[in-house]
């Protein structure tokens, strides 16, 4: 099982742009999220919930405490697990993940996955410090481990990274087992990949980090303390983000179509399509700083960005969920919760991604009625984000029931087009 232990790291990209380099007032959060190829993302809504005193939640591997309140979470997650790769919050806050290697071994025992703590920062924090720091609470309870894939053949484990942000600030958040350090970025351009990030610029951190890789004879304490160094196999650490070039040459522009162009550019790397791995879903978000406009949320909820669309999602009461774009359920029958796990692999895919499938067998066999559709795909997200863009430079308060079925209609559209 331990075979895998070094493999590379799924190469993910997350990317964050504050004022001056995105447009006036806005906050603009993306990510590919790189997996197996074959492996299924689904979009799924859970609304804010109450919890009896003494309620456990299940959890990919483990089950943990349960707190009194959650709050409503959008996520994008492979359909085999409890968590997610990427998602937002009703309060504007969202969260995305990376697998990254450490020179740590990450810990093949069952313990909550980077991604499930992606969806517990979102359900418990209302700023991204707050999930911030329920992250690490977490981290340091129940510690990091289990397998990333769902395969039953070998366990492949990592350490994790997060990219935090509210209409405020953003944390990068990096860690190894329980070990953890942070940085906060309130303007410019960011961008995370698979490799650790941070440097000197430390804002928090775990109590024990500097005694730890002291002890570990890591760091002399003499020097000024990388965390990146410290922690990176020897020279993995280098500059990653291709994409931040892109972001920064926009020159103050970037909105969500910029982020989308830069999500979509296969020359850069950030949209992965290699042999073992394949941007399987994609989100945008756009977060005004002025609390009293709404957080807009993009997720394509299908593979490739470069033949996908962004489609709009608002936190509103009573939003219409999309079953269209949720995989099937199978319960406790399910392989992924049956121990040894993962013995089969049922089908998890959902309706939008079976008609992506056959757009992209048209893509390849048919070019011209391919690209024909390319274009009204395209033409159709082009109108959801004008629409959006009304929203957000309009004097009078959104009604809610303008956006109730907004995500669910933009789906039923595109599956239409497909038919």
């Amino acid at each position: 099982m331990s075979g895998s232990r070094m493999a590379a790291a799924p190469p993910s990209y997350c990317f964050v742009a504050f004022p001056p380099c995105s447009k006036e007032g806005l906050v603009v959060f993306g990510k590919n999220s790189a997996r197996p190829r074959d492996e299924v993302q689904e979009v799924v809504y859970f609304a804010a919930a109450e919890h009896e005193p003494g309620s456990k939640v299940e959890c990919t591997y483990i089950e943990i405490e349960q707190v009194p309140r959650t709050h409503a979470v959008v996520l994008s997650r492979p359909s085999w697990l409890w968590g997610a790769e990427m998602g937002a919050n009703e309060h504007g806050v969202c969260v995305a993940n990376e697998a990254v290697v450490t020179r740590e071994p990450a810990s093949e025992s069952e313990a909550l996955l980077g991604m499930d703590l992606v969806r517990l920062g979102l359900e418990r924090g209302a700023t991204a410090k707050e999930a911030l720091d329920v992250i690490v609470a977490l981290l340091e309870e129940h510690g990091q481990g289990g397998n990333y894939y769902e395969d039953g053949s070998s366990c492949h484990t990592f350490q994790s990274a997060f990219l935090i942000v509210d209409r405020n600030e953003a944390w990068i958040l990096e860690t190894s087992g329980k070990y953890w350090a942070a940085e906060k970025i309130t303007e410019g351009v960011k961008c995370i990949c698979n490799q650790l990030s941070l440097t000197t610029k430390i804002d928090a951190e775990h109590p024990e980090l500097r005694n730890y890789v002291k002890s570990q004879g890591w760091w002399n304490g003499d020097s000024d303390f990388n965390f990146s160094e410290v922690f990176s196999l020897a020279d993995d650490h280098l500059a990653c983000c291709s994409g931040r070039e892109s972001l920064e040459k926009q020159g103050g522009d970037v909105s969500a179509q910029a982020m989308i162009d830069v999500l979509r550019d296969k020359d850069s790397g950030v949209c992965v399509d290699s042999e073992s791995f394949l941007t399987t879903a994609s989100i945008v978000s756009v977060l005004p700083q002025d609390p009293s406009f709404p957080c807009i949320h993009y997720f394509t909820g299908t593979p490739d960005p470069s033949r996908s669309i962004f489609k709009p999602f608002i936190f509103v009461d009573d939003v219409k969920l999309v079953p269209k774009v949720q995989s099937p359920s199978f319960g406790n029958d399910d392989p992924a919760k049956k121990i040894p796990r993962f013995q089969e692999k049922p089908d998890r895919r959902h309706e939008l991604y079976k008609a992506h499938e056959w757009a992209r067998s048209l893509l390849e066999n048919d070019q011209d009625k391919g690209q024909k559709l390319m274009r009204i795909m395209l033409d159709l997200e082009k109108q959801g984000l004008e629409a959006m863009e009304d929203i957000l430079s309009r004097t009078e308060i959104l009604d809610p029931a303008e956006v109730v079925d907004l995500f669910y209609d933009c789906v039923d559209t595109e599956l239409k087009f497909f038919k």
